[in-house]
């Protein structure tokens, strides 16, 4: 009799449910790693073999030593990353037990921005013009031929978190001079005005099976740092501009060798002549309710699907029938500590985040037109009765 697959999943951030309770239902063993402080959160234990918990995933020594530990009396078959920051600590396991999947080189592809960038030049794929800050002599050509405003950028966080944009010479070797030592950590670039888009995709054997092309109503940059209601939706699939980010995003997973999983991959599309430049790729799900609202327009959930690529890898994918209904999400801060969620009550709401001092709808409708009347009002009513306006330091980037 053949044993049950074990997948270890790492998860430093509560998410990932859909994922847990799909494994366990495709016959895997399931373990998960998460952190000490995590540990009473409401996790599905149902569907969960095993939960071991450490103070931090930050010491990698101690982590190999834990998870070297746990695999003397189980055999680990894979190593799933559930959330971003977790996706380099999933490598390194990989690459000490010698399992398949992304290895340290290929996944920093998928968390690096600097890395990104590079790759992404090699593969021919458009990004607006960058420098890492290395060599100074350097970093003063690039702010001598590159018309400002340039953008800050942290290599390694999520999304805009920790981005700066910076109109004057001077006020970016203010920047590196507090930056001091971390200053090698970020890198510069060109700002490029343009339609904030993400595409989120399955990928199986190498190649990508499954991808839905979405729009942000404002640029990340602008609600992380100005605040507001965060806004995304379905991209009607009849606009040009779908097939060219689809071919797009389906050049960036396979030159940077997603073999297997979930990616959530940001691209640009500049106003001025409507260019497609890569932003940013990962080897996640995208977060805000992107899997759901994905689900509500598509049937696909991305979280389960992936779950059972991982469950089954020498199967070919065999995702559910696809509509192609429309579908957003509108997400805030809420001043309120359990909001009251109850006035919205429209029949096309599909989901409702139930998270502390949080906000969150999902909606889906046959008409693209609909989605967007309902996340307009509801997005008016969200600023009105439940912002929370905080400090730029203590918003939450999506």
């Amino acid at each position: 009799m053949t044993s049950p697959r074990t997948v270890l999943c790492l998860a430093s951030y509560q998410k990932g449910h859909r994922f847990l309770t799909r494994c366990k239902k495709e016959g895997c063993h399931v373990t998960l790693l998460t952190i000490e402080s995590l540990l009473n959160e409401p996790w599905p234990r149902e569907f969960i073999d095993e939960v071991f918990a450490l103070p931090t995933f930050s010491d990698e020594r101690a982590l190999l030593n834990a998870v070297s530990y746990v695999a003397r009396t189980r055999s680990i078959d894979r190593v799933v990353a559930l959330d971003d920051f977790d996706v380099e600590v999933a490598a390194a396991i990989r690459e000490h037990l010698r399992l398949p999947g992304l290895g340290a080189s290929a996944a920093r592809l998928f968390r690096d921005k600097l890395a990104m960038r590079v790759k992404a030049a090699e593969l021919g794929v458009r990004i607006p013009q960058f420098t890492g800050i290395f060599n100074h002599d350097r970093v003063r050509q690039f702010l001598g031929a590159v018309s400002p405003p340039w953008l800050l950028k942290p290599r390694s966080q999520a999304s805009a978190a920790g981005i700066r944009k910076l109109h004057d010479a001077a006020d970016v070797w203010k920047e590196l001079e507090r930056l001091g030592d971390e200053q090698s950590f970020y890198l510069l670039e060109s700002f490029v005005a343009g339609d904030l888009y993400h595409v989120d995709s399955l990928v199986a054997d190498g190649r990508v099976v499954f991808a839905e092309v979405n729009a942000y109503a404002r640029p990340l940059l602008d609600v992380y740092h100005g605040g507001g209601v965060y806004v995304t939706r379905t991209v009607p699939r009849d606009r040009p501009e779908v097939a060219t980010l689809r071919t797009a995003n389906e050049q960036v997973l396979t030159g940077f060798g997603l073999s297997r999983g979930a990616s959530h991959t940001e691209f640009l599309r500049a106003h001025a002549d409507g260019s497609i430049y890569l932003v940013e790729t990962s080897a996640r799900v995208g977060g805000s309710n992107t899997a759901e609202m994905v689900e509500a327009a598509t049937g696909v959930n991305l979280w389960e699907e992936w779950a059972a690529l991982e469950a089954r890898p020498d199967n070919p994918p065999n995702l559910p029938p696809q509509r192609e209904r429309h579908a957003g999400v509108v997400v805030s801060l809420a001043r309120q500590e359990w909001p009251d969620d109850s006035p919205f009550n429209d029949p096309e709401i599909f989901f409702r985040l139930k998270l502390k001092q949080h906000i969150g709808l999902v909606v889906c409708a046959e008409r693209h037109e609909r989605v967007e009347y309902l996340l307009s009002d509801f997005s008016q009513r969200i600023a009105r009765d439940y912002l929370a306006v905080l400090p730029a330091a203590d918003r939450v980037s999506h």
